[in-house]
């Protein structure tokens, strides 16, 4: 079995069809979706493509995910972009998102039990870094027993070990820290390869796309924010240090 894992989408549909159409997610047996799929310029078109792919997607609830069903149930956010999205997506993809586990396991064969989540095995919005010491990975991962975790979160992507679990982040499909293009990652379960991915894309097609497709009031200043421009992954790790620290 080989999965594809895709996080942080946040509703930049021409980044998300981009990598749909790499020929290794094309023919993966699974892909996995680890949260905050729709908090961005293209939410609903977002979540029907991803509802398209059937059986096939494994969904993990994201902290923007759960901010989405809030704001539909008429809490305000404080995120522009969050609060229009909640405010537009359907009925339907409402109660979708509001039904997504917070969690999901397989036995992926060599990688071993593989444990799916978004921030932490705690919190969907709690943070961990690939710098984090490892006392901060022990409090993080009390209890586990998975052989592998994978989880998003915080758009940059990192493998690592940490006393004998492997870990992997596939970074941001959209709103990427650090570099450009969208990120994910590949498990191979028969050889327990991983391999972390990035598709290039048209920056100024997938602008015009998202000015034509979303409504969003804010699209322009979102394209120059994160679509034309990058946010540094030093920057990105100082802010969320702070954060993890409380």
């Amino acid at each position: 079995m080989r999965i594809a894992v895709l996080s942080d989408i946040h509703g930049v549909l021409p980044a998300l069809e981009a990598v749909l159409d790499e020929p290794d997610v094309a023919a993966a047996d699974l892909i996995a979706l680890t949260g905050d799929m729709a908090t961005g310029p293209m939410p609903v078109e977002t979540l029907d493509l991803l509802v398209s792919l059937g059986k096939r997607a494994l969904w993990v609830n994201g902290n923007a995910d759960r901010e989405l069903v809030e704001v539909a149930a008429g809490k305000t956010s404080k995120i522009d972009v969050a609060q229009w999205a909640g405010n537009h997506i359907r009925n339907d993809q409402i109660d979708l998102l509001a039904a997504l586990p917070a969690r999901q396991t397989l036995d992926l064969g060599k990688l071993g039990t593989t444990l799916f989540i978004h921030g932490t095995p705690r919190r969907d919005e709690e943070i961990i870094l690939v710098d984090s010491p490892l006392e901060r990975w022990a409090e993080i991962l009390d209890g586990e027993t998975a052989d592998t975790v994978v989880l998003g979160n915080t758009h940059m992507p990192f493998l690592r070990l940490v006393d004998r679990v492997l870990v992997v982040n596939p970074g941001a499909v959209g709103m990427p820290y650090g570099t450009t293009g969208a990120h994910w990652a590949l498990l191979d379960a028969a050889t327990g390869a991983v391999t972390l991915r990035r598709t290039r894309f048209d920056v100024e097609k997938a602008a015009a796309r998202l000015v034509a497709g979303s409504g969003y009031p804010g699209i322009h200043g979102w394209i120059d924010e994160y679509l034309r421009s990058n946010h540094s992954d030093a920057e990105a790790l100082r802010v969320f240090t702070r954060m993890a620290q409380g």
